[in-house]
């Protein structure tokens, strides 16, 4: 009978891990309700939109964009931005300008690197969270974490299957039914991971539920073909959903610091 014993650890881990990630997802999802339901007819701009679809990074991308659209910044195929207008219009442009450099002159990475951990960014992500339009860090760990435990209860289930099959069991005991028993816990597993992908987090790691109805109805709003339009597309697409190949290119060489 000692399968049994195995079967029963099998349920434990399985049924910690689920729980943990269940509890970690109704935390997240009760943080700022009352903020979130007043900020469901809220407008919002293209940062707050580009950090709900894609966090800091995404800011930095549509400030870069937004001044290259309007000749002020120059963003090279090759992976580099030149200043050509040193005043900024707002806080995170005027990042932007910080980040490139007294010369006028560096490659995107960095400059994106820096613009999304500046202060500007920073209090951004702070009112999205209070307004309850944006997840909470510990909000995003919590969740993330839990999912990672379920994976490792889902491979511990399989293992702890695999080593009650190989061990004698009653005489008069199919492995078959053995197996069944352990296909329970593991099938539950399974299927946390399975809500988790289409529930907890539908289409961006950033955006609280309140947050995802703003993004999916800006994004129904996002017809036509002036600069405005193109920039929410990129807020919410991001880089790679434009149809500008330099302005790809130029971010293509963001990953790549040492290529020019």
């Amino acid at each position: 009978m000692f399968w049994v014993l195995l079967l029963l650890s099998a349920w434990a881990v399985a049924g910690t891990a689920c729980t943990r990630l269940c509890l970690a997802a109704a935390r997240a999802a009760a943080v700022g309700t009352d903020a979130a339901a007043e900020a469901r007819e809220q407008e919002l701009t293209l940062y707050e939109a580009a950090f709900l679809s894609g966090g800091p990074s995404r800011v930095a991308d549509v400030a870069m964009v937004a001044m290259a659209r309007q000749r002020r910044l120059l963003l090279a195929h090759t992976g580099w931005v030149t200043v050509v207008d040193p005043h900024g219009r707002d806080d995170v442009e005027r990042s932007v300008i910080d980040a490139v450099g007294p010369e006028g002159q560096s490659r995107i990475a960095p400059v994106r690197a820096a613009v999304a951990a500046s202060d500007p960014v920073g209090r951004l992500a702070d009112r999205l969270v209070r307004s309850g339009l944006a997840e909470p860090d510990d909000g995003r760990g919590s969740i993330a974490a839990g999912v990672h435990r379920v994976r490792l209860a889902a491979a511990a289930v399989s293992v702890l299957c695999v080593a009650a099959l190989l061990t004698p069991v009653q005489e008069g005991m199919p492995r078959h039914l053995v197996a069944l028993w352990f296909a329970l816990p593991l099938t539950m597993t399974l299927s946390c991971l399975v809500i988790a992908r289409f529930e907890v987090r539908p289409c961006s790691r950033w955006a609280a539920p309140a947050g995802q109805r703003l993004l999916c109805a800006l994004a129904r709003r996002a017809t036509g073909a002036d600069d405005r339009t193109f920039l929410t597309c990129v807020a919410v697409r991001g880089i790679r959903a434009v149809g500008e190949p330099r302005l790809r290119a130029a971010f293509a060489h963001r990953d790549q610091p040492g290529r020019d």
